[in-house]
């Protein structure tokens, strides 16, 4: 998977650059490859505190408590296994919403205001691929991926 990140903004994109910024609305030309613009545990096997509080944790349920028509299933996220601190000076800036890699949503959170989780009401089929990018302001980004 190829990792396309605005010069201007920091917006991630997966595979290929659009042709303008879905953020900052850029043109395609400040997309450059970053291979390091998301942040990987050193040994996914044994995960340190650090990575336990910003690898996002994506809860799937195919059911939607709110549009009850059967077409919407909700994606909740919460970023860490340990609850990632929001203060501010250390903070989840925002949660970004893919659908088999394309961009879909941006959720901002504010610090001391907000826990460091969000919810979307995706239209997705079967086997649909859900990734969650999410941006601490020390960190950087880290993202989690699963399927419907």
């Amino acid at each position: 998977m190829k990792v396309m990140q605005c010069c201007n903004c920091g917006h991630i994109e997966f595979d290929e650059a659009p042709g303008s910024c879905l953020i900052c609305n850029s043109v395609i030309d400040a997309f450059e490859e970053k291979s390091d613009a998301i942040k990987k545990p050193a040994d996914p096997a044994k995960l340190t505190d650090g990575d336990k509080k910003h690898i996002p944790q994506i809860v799937v349920v195919k059911e939607c408590g709110l549009i009850p028509d059967g077409t919407c299933t909700d994606v909740h996220v919460r970023v860490g296994e340990i609850e990632h601190v929001m203060q501010a000076d250390h903070y989840i800036r925002y949660i970004d919403y893919y659908v088999n890699r394309s961009f879909v949503a941006r959720t901002w959170l504010s610090p001391e205001a907000c826990h460091p989780a969000a919810g979307l009401h995706l239209k997705v089929s079967a086997g649909s691929s859900i990734i969650a990018l999410e941006n601490c302001n020390v960190h950087g980004n880290w993202m989690s991926e699963t399927t419907v």
